[in-house]
């Protein structure tokens, strides 16, 4: 069985980290630069870093943050925000990223996971879905784009599915419900997902434990949980999150 991965994410706007619930009254926690540092020298298996704003703003990715960020770490980095042709994703890869986060550009050109894949390779794709409960949709979840305010008329399991085919070699899944909400990942949303991608699925919104996290990646059968609230906050270390879910019996990267 392949180890499961710890990921942080730090979500930033105007350069810096910031935290809110189900994507709203996001607050400043802090230089993402340092923070980044810190999570790498705690034992972060990856970092993700969105800029929220981006999208909506049309704006690319902030290579300058990218780049002090890759000087401070020595782990996989994946970036996210804004990122909308084919020299955004080279220019975010040459500045540090390993990988690059296709979320609302995506959807509104999907060729450009198609142009991605195929100059860049799969590995550096990542399609970042933010989904939300819709009973009008096939798989009960809808796809939505502009840092979660726009709805699409995408049903969230199709979309993993094209998105696949169009080339995408892992998917951050993350639920608008349970966004920062520390109540637990949406494992139903997760599971049918992961079964269905046939490549990699991070997990994403919810996270406030270990034992929400050892669900997710046990019942909800995702290659991965990235958390925020819980970390940021103080609550637990990377450390001893790892150590919880190994005593569960959870394979887990590094331990």
């Amino acid at each position: 069985m392949l180890k499961k991965r710890i990921i942080v994410c730090l979500d930033v706007k105007d350069g810096r980290t910031t935290k809110g619930v189900r994507f709203q009254n996001n607050a400043d926690i802090g230089d993402p630069v340092q923070m980044a540092g810190a999570y790498s020298k705690g034992g972060v298996d990856e970092l993700v870093f969105y800029d929220i704003m981006a999208s909506a703003r049309r704006t690319g990715p902030d290579l300058v943050l990218i780049k002090r960020t890759a000087k401070e770490i020595f782990i996989p980095f994946c970036v996210g925000g804004g990122i909308g042709t084919e020299d955004d994703i080279r220019a975010a890869i040459l500045a540090g990223a390993e990988k690059v986060s296709l979320n609302s550009q995506a959807v509104k050109n999907p060729d450009l996971i198609k142009k991605g894949a195929r100059i860049f390779g799969s590995q550096c794709i990542v399609l970042g879905m933010d989904a939300a409960r819709d009973s009008a949709m096939p798989s009960g979840y809808r796809i939505f784009i502009n840092g979660g305010r726009t709805p699409t008329g995408l049903d969230a399991k199709e979309w993993a599915l094209r998105a696949v085919e169009l080339g995408a070699g892992e998917i951050v899944l993350n639920s608008i419900d349970a966004d920062g909400t520390k109540e637990g990942y949406e494992i139903e949303l997760t599971r049918l997902v992961s079964e269905a991608a046939g490549v990699p699925v991070i997990a994403s919104g919810g996270g406030g434990s270990p034992e929400h996290i050892a669900r997710v990646l046990t019942e909800g059968k995702a290659d991965a949980a990235l958390v925020a609230s819980i970390v940021h906050s103080g609550a637990y270390t990377i450390e001893g999150i790892k150590a919880e879910l190994q005593e569960r019996g959870i394979p887990i990267r590094g331990v």
